[in-house]
């Protein structure tokens, strides 16, 4: 009898062990892993086993919280339906050939707190309702051929601390609601077609300490508020139409440890960074 009762407990770890995700989690990974080829990735799935022996999949009580397959040769497009993966916290598929446009469905993942997608052949515009991702703290899409702006939304991601989106072919202006973003600690936006000028708004970023703004045709002068910034270390500002000499930038920032500023802006004396103009 002991015995009995001890074979019907083991059932039941056994099973718990390895509860279910709802046939709506699992039929959209499997959906990613017929639109990427899957059976030819670096690390294939074995569809005979749980979700759960998956590879870089992670389920947490009986939902599937992350997704983490880089370097894993993936090729194709990702479905739409990976906005059925609810409660999905981390989605990590750099360094792969994913190529196509970002779905506008991710932007229904609401739980998501790190997208890194960078290191693909992404194409089309950022998602319009970005801003929708309100748990979001780390957004990294570099490296990628992504075009259009970068939409106004983005200043809904509260909790946003790193974003880099630099070597696409983004056009247009940073957004103002880019910097009503307190959380922010890197801001990398090299190797784009952006231009404007760098608004005094930038002063409110009190926790930022990366600004990389190389390589794109930003011009004007720096604003004043830019002093405020005493957790700034990071400080590239190289391959633009900046006006003004920062020689002596360093003096008036000392936490600044990497700098770089194009030879014409590195003459003379800096007195004073200049006011903000207007942009239009």
């Amino acid at each position: 009898m002991k015995l009995y009762y001890f074979f019907l407990s083991f059932i039941g770890l056994t099973l718990f062990a390895h509860a279910q995700i709802s046939d709506k989690e699992k039929n959209a990974l499997v959906d990613f892993y017929q639109s990427t080829d899957g059976d030819h990735w670096r690390n294939s799935w074995d569809m005979s086993l749980d979700p759960s022996e998956w590879n870089g999949v992670t389920i947490e009580n009986n939902t599937v919280t992350e997704v983490k397959l880089s370097f894993n040769s993936i090729n194709g497009e990702l479905p739409s339906s990976i906005a059925n993966l609810k409660n999905l916290k981390v989605l990590d598929l750099s360094f792969n050939s994913l190529h196509s446009n970002i779905p506008v469905s991710i932007t229904k993942l609401m739980h998501l707190e790190s997208l890194k997608l960078f290191s693909n052949k992404f194409s089309g515009k950022l998602p319009r309702n970005l801003g929708n991702l309100k748990s979001l703290t780390h957004l990294e899409l570099y490296n990628n051929d992504l075009e259009g702006t970068i939409p106004e939304s983005i200043g809904k991601l509260k909790k946003l601390e790193n974003i880099n989106i630099s070597s696409n072919q983004l056009t247009g202006k940073m957004p103002n609601s880019l910097f009503d973003i307190s959380s922010l600690k890197k801001i990398a936006l090299f190797d784009n077609n952006l231009f404007g000028k760098i608004p005094n708004s930038v002063g409110q970023l009190s926790n930022l300490e990366e600004l990389v703004l190389s390589n794109n045709s930003f011009y004007g002068g720096l604003p004043k508020s830019l002093l405020k910034l005493d957790k700034l270390n990071i400080l590239l500002l190289g391959q633009n139409n900046f006006t003004g000499n920062f020689a002596n930038l360093p003096d008036y920032m000392p936490n600044i440890r990497d700098l770089d500023i194009d030879e014409e802006n590195a003459r003379g004396i800096l007195v004073i960074l200049d006011e903000e103009l207007s942009d239009n």
